[in-house]
């Protein structure tokens, strides 16, 4: 995918966003310093341009009964492209997985899965994740911690 080239005010907007993506129009002019309607302008192209892909809530895992948050490596039985498009396919039917990444290094896969609890883990574990027949194998990692998980990129 082509680098879309930006100015340091796009850059400014991007940055501002990420952290707050509530700030009114009229906020965010004033920390970039242009006036409203060219900020706002600013803004659309980025949309526009696919920079700005969406807008979202950070949700507290914690207050909403996910306390379990864990990392799976998964390991095909194959690296055919439709045993890898089987398994995606089936992986983004499954809610609890809130991330999938096809990786390098030892297993094939990278998932997040997020869970109320252990038992409730074990049971997505079993019950689906298990059952998708283009695993050979999968290993877990429970995340005791978080000290850091920013969505806010180092824009260069």
């Amino acid at each position: 995918m082509k680098t879309i080239k930006i100015d340091s005010t796009d850059k400014k907007i991007l940055h501002i966003l990420q952290g707050n993506a509530k700030i009114t129009n009229a906020q965010l002019s004033k920390e970039i310093g242009l006036s409203p309607a060219p900020t706002l302008e600013r803004v659309k192209k980025l949309e526009n341009l696919g920079l700005i892909r969406s807008y979202h809530a950070m949700v507290d895992t914690d207050k909403v009964g996910l306390g379990v948050s864990t990392f799976v490596q998964v390991f095909l039985q194959s690296h055919k492209k439709s045993v890898i498009d089987a398994f995606v396919e089936k992986i983004n039917t499954i809610d609890n997985v809130i991330e999938c990444h096809h990786i390098t290094g030892s297993c094939d896969f990278l998932l997040k899965v997020i869970a109320p609890d252990i038992q409730a883990y074990q049971k997505l574990i079993l019950e689906q994740i298990s059952e998708i027949e283009e695993i050979s194998n999968m290993q877990s990692m429970v995340i005791l911690s978080t000290f850091k998980d920013t969505k806010i990129l180092p824009i260069p």
